[in-house]
Formats: C-alpha cells, structure tokens, sequence
C-alpha cells in the first residue's frame, strides 16, 4: 500500500489520501504500507505534522523491530520541516540496518 499524508494535495493515482498522522500511523501499523509520502505542515499542529509520523516509525524500528516502509518520501514546501524530516529518515534506516545487521550476526552465532 502507498500512503500519501497531505491535507491539501491531492494523492498521486495508485495512492491512499490520509490528512492526519493518526491516519498514517494506523496503516503503518498493519505492516501493509510499503511506500509512504509525507507533507509537513497539515494545518493544525495541535494533531501532528508529517514529523510526528517519522518520529513514532523511529520509535517503532527502535524498540518494537518494525519494518519500515522501503520507500519513505518527503513532498512538504516547508524547508526546515523538509530538512529535518529527511534526516528523521537517514536515522529510522541507519537504526533498521543496524537491527538487520545484529539479527544476522545473531543468527549466525547460533
């Protein structure tokens, strides 16, 4: 499944259009989202930006060993909100790769 959280723009064809980072974390949580396209500012700060959804897959990948979507993508016009996403992203991989490399490692010591 591709998600593609915005509140303005409409999603791509093949997309599912969510409008708040709930939304997103909701199907995040079924482990069906392969491909996720995030928008920072959603107009109302008081229920989350693209950000907060970065953050909670971090904390997933961090502590519970999700599989993140293999294709997380930023589209927001804001370039601090960009910039600060994007790196959310190089830190959820370097996280997951570290997981991976662990488990094998693991598994090979068995």
């Amino acid at each position: 499944m591709k998600v593609y959280l915005d509140d303005e723009r409409a999603a791509p064809e093949g997309w599912v259009r969510v409008l708040w980072p709930d939304e997103a974390i909701e199907l995040l949580q079924t482990g069906a989202v392969t491909q996720l396209s995030l928008d920072h500012d959603l107009g109302d700060d008081q229920r989350g930006t693209g950000y907060d959804v970065l953050l909670w897959i971090e904390q997933e990948v961090a502590l519970h060993k999700l599989v993140p979507p293999a294709v997380i993508k930023v589209h927001s016009a804001n370039p601090a909100g960009r910039k600060r996403m994007l790196a959310a992203i190089e830190a959820i991989y370097r996280i997951y790769r570290i997981y991976i490399s662990s488990a094998t490692h693991n598994d090979a010591v068995k």
